[in-house]
Formats: C-alpha cells, sequence, structure tokens
C-alpha cells in the first residue's frame, strides 16, 4: 500500500501538471468570445489572445518593422555575399543560355514582350534615334561646307581648263561666289527636309536585321561587352538599393501594414497561425507542466 502511495503520488501530480498547463495554453485561445450568465461576464472569457488581438497586432507589427525589417538589415540582407552572388550567377546562366540560342533576336523578344509593344519599342527607338540624327545634321549646317568643296573642286577643274590663270581667277571670283552660296542654301534645305526620313529607313532596315540576327550570334560578336555589362548590372543594384531603399522604406508602412493583416484575421486564423510557428513550443510547456507536477509530486512524499 505504501509502494502505491509512493507511485500514485509523482503520477498524480504529473497529471495535474499536465492537464493545468494544457487548460492554460487553450485559455489563451478559448472561449473566442466573451460569456455571460444573468448578464455578468464570466472570467477568462474571452481567452486572452481574443481580448488583447488588435494590442498583439499592433506590438508584433511593431517589433517587426523596428527588429527585423527595417532598413539597416533588409539593406545588409540585399547587398549582402550571398545575394549579390546569385544575381550574378542568374546573369552568367542567362548568358550561358544565349550562348546556345540559334532562335532571331525578334523571337526571342516576343517571349517577353507582346508582339505590339515590341513593334511599339521598335518604332519609338527609330523615332527617336531619327530625331536626334536629324537635328544633330541640321544644327551642323553642312550646306556652306559641301557647297565649298563642290565649288571648290570645280573651280580646280575650271583653272586646269581656261588658259590664263589671272582670267580663271578672275572668272571663278565672278561666278563661284554667287553660286556657291545657292549652292549652300539649297543643300541646307535639302538636308533639313530629307534628313530624318533618311536616317529613319536607315535605321529601321538595321533594325530589322538585328531583329532577324541569330541571338548567339549577337552574344558572340558582343563577348567583350558582356563582363562591362555584368559589372554594370552588379553596379546598378547595389545602387538601386541604396538609393530606393530607404524611399520604399517611407511608402510602405510595415508596422501598420502587418498589424492590418493580423486584425483582419479573425480569431480561429489567428490561433492556426501562432500553433503553425510554435507547436512544438507550446507542447514542451504542456509536459514540462506534468514534468514539475511528477517532481512536486516526489518532493510531497519527503515532507
Amino acid at each position: 500500500m505504501i509502494e502505491l502511495t509512493y507511485i500514485a503520488r509523482p503520477l498524480i501530480g504529473a497529471v495535474i501538471g499536465y492537464i493545468t498547463n494544457d487548460i492554460a495554453i487553450r485559455m489563451l485561445f478559448r472561449p473566442r468570445r466573451a460569456k455571460y450568465i444573468f448578464g455578468f461576464r464570466l472570467p477568462f472569457t474571452p481567452g486572452l489572445i481574443p481580448k488583447e488581438k488588435a494590442r498583439i497586432a499592433a506590438s508584433i507589427g511593431e517589433a517587426v518593422s523596428k527588429n527585423l525589417m527595417n532598413r539597416e538589415v533588409l539593406e545588409k540582407t540585399l547587398l549582402s555575399d550571398d545575394i549579390t552572388s546569385k544575381l550574378a550567377a542568374a546573369f552568367d546562366d542567362f548568358v550561358a543560355g544565349l550562348k546556345t540560342n540559334t532562335e532571331p533576336v525578334g523571337q526571342l523578344l516576343a517571349r517577353y514582350l507582346a508582339p505590339a509593344d515590341t513593334e511599339a519599342l521598335r518604332s519609338e527607338i527609330v523615332s527617336s534615334l531619327a530625331d536626334r540624327i536629324h537635328h544633330a545634321v541640321v544644327a551642323a549646317d553642312l550646306g556652306p561646307e559641301i557647297a565649298s568643296m563642290a565649288i571648290g573642286h570645280v573651280a580646280d577643274k575650271l583653272r586646269g581648263g581656261v588658259p590664263g590663270i589671272l582670267c580663271a581667277d578672275k572668272l571663278v571670283a565672278t561666278l563661284m561666289g554667287p553660286i556657291e552660296k545657292l549652292l549652300a542654301k539649297h543643300i541646307s534645305e535639302m538636308v533639313e527636309a530629307n534628313s530624318r526620313q533618311m536616317a529613319a529607313s536607315l535605321i529601321d532596315e538595321q533594325t530589322a536585321a538585328f531583329m532577324d540576327m541569330p541571338v548567339n550570334s549577337l552574344v558572340d560578336r558582343h563577348q567583350r561587352h558582356i563582363a562591362f555589362v555584368r559589372g554594370r548590372l552588379l553596379s546598378a543594384y547595389r545602387r538601386a538599393v541604396a538609393e530606393q531603399l530607404p524611399k520604399a522604406m517611407e511608402a510602405v508602412d510595415i508596422s501598420n501594414m502587418i498589424e492590418q493583416r493580423i486584425n483582419e484575421m479573425d480569431v480561429q486564423q489567428t490561433e492556426q497561425l501562432i500553433l503553425q510557428v510554435m507547436r512544438k513550443e507550446l507542447k514542451a510547456i504542456i509536459w514540462l507542466g506534468a514534468l514539475l507536477g511528477f517532481i512536486m509530486g516526489c518532493l510531497n512524499m519527503l515532507f
């Protein structure tokens, strides 16, 4: 009988510790709504988490934004060697794929852009470059220079074909001056009227040839530029993170976003989320209660 008492007390203590801890953890979530008897709310209803859900949501949001997703942590993560190495490796893999790709450039672009978008991009490039060339040629005012070269060539021919150098020089001075000015004017007008269309036609032909070029051939032609592009890509990424991350952090209120998301969840979803994260820890607390109950049962036999 005495031996049974020695066994029973620790076991009873363990059962009590297990049950009380299990009930305490369940009472964190339940009941999910307040319970009333004769108009009086029962104590411990609703459970702690349903009752303090708004405060818990605000606390979690603030803790995450200050300690887990602040600017320093995100910048350190995004600029870590691991991330930049993965970015560089992704670029290298992309280039390796291009080196074995025999499809036309236009077909490759069609994977990422709709045909209408590709054509719009092509038209925009042709138009933009043609405008730049046209304005540059017009601003250069090539008419006088071309006219001077042409008239100079004609004058040399006349000097060689007309007897008497003095006579030839007078003829050149008398006739060629006005002709040069008139020719310069017409050349300038012709350049201004036609240079854009000529440039657009030439660029359009080159663009069409570019779209029909095999991807691997294009990569082989510009092999020496790949390392440069790779370095510039990584530099642009680092600069974008350093410059744009603070603006993004200001635009996105992480604390408020997390708080709102938790408040939008019903109590059951909140319970499932917490249990998903802490199920093992909560089970450990329950079994710890059993262990403590067992130890208290053992100690109770000594006094």
